[in-house]
């Protein structure tokens, strides 16, 4: 048998069992469910007025900022001791920020039911449905298999981000109308932590012998918040400065 066959089938095998366990994991139902219920967010436009959640959204905005805060400092007194953020074996001290990183995996599903709830379909794009759904489906394989600093480490980044993105969709929510200034700033903290979160596990691919489905997964939030960001920021800016001209 060839070489090049022997490797081809030894990593399509890794891949299929890869899948398989994300099918037997306790959120797959959850991230189905998830879609099937945007798939049918028409009907309820259709029949039901949008309703008026501020206060809901004040409240679960900034209460989703204070849980990230703590996945965050649970994680920096993990890192503090254990300072390898390379090391592929399980660590005890991890259990408790992956657990609670996990929980609000959940609870940010409801991002996307109050955007149904107020007719908000705009917002929700390929983007925000591929992010919310694989990063719950990741954290419970995180959480019950991968108790390791280096995925310890992605997941307090993007905690760290949640803390300042929380905080904007609150601020937005206390005061209708006007959005914060600092929304490039936050899309551009987004973006770099898919670019350092890149570079580590491609790092740690090449190196310590990671999981090559964490460099590709970054690479995709990578492709697609930059995708964002220009769409958003650079090319509004450039059509105006051709109306203006």
């Amino acid at each position: 048998m060839p070489k090049h066959y022997s490797f081809v089938r030894s990593i399509l095998g890794k891949y299929l069992n890869f899948l398989w366990r994300i099918v037997n994991l306790q959120t797959f139902p959850i991230a189905i469910g998830y879609l099937v219920m945007i798939f049918l967010s028409p009907v309820w436009r259709k029949t039901v007025r949008p309703l008026k959640l501020n206060l809901l959204m004040v409240i679960y905005n900034f209460s989703c900022s204070i849980l990230s805060a703590y996945t965050v400092a649970q994680f920096v007194m993990v890192f503090v001791k254990s300072k390898d953020l390379f090391d592929m074996n399980n660590h005890e001290s991890l259990k408790l920020p992956m657990f609670v990183y996990w929980l609000t995996k959940w609870i940010e599903l409801f991002d996307t039911v109050l955007m149904i709830l107020r007719h908000k379909e705009r917002q929700i794009s390929f983007l925000h449905v591929y992010h919310h759904c694989s990063v719950l489906i990741l954290s419970d394989m995180a959480y019950h298999s991968y108790q390791w600093p280096p995925v310890g480490f992605v997941l307090c980044m993007n905690s760290f981000v949640h803390v300042f993105l929380y905080m904007y969709y609150g601020q937005s929510a206390l005061f209708p109308g006007e959005r914060p200034w600092w929304k490039r700033r936050l899309t551009q903290l987004q973006i770099l932590q898919f670019l350092v979160g890149l570079v580590h596990l491609t790092y740690g691919y090449f190196y310590y012998g990671f999981c090559l489905f964490g460099p590709f997964y970054a690479l995709t939030m990578f492709g697609l918040f930059s995708n964002f960001y220009y769409f958003a920021f650079i090319s509004k800016k450039s059509l105006s400065k051709k109306k203006v001209s």
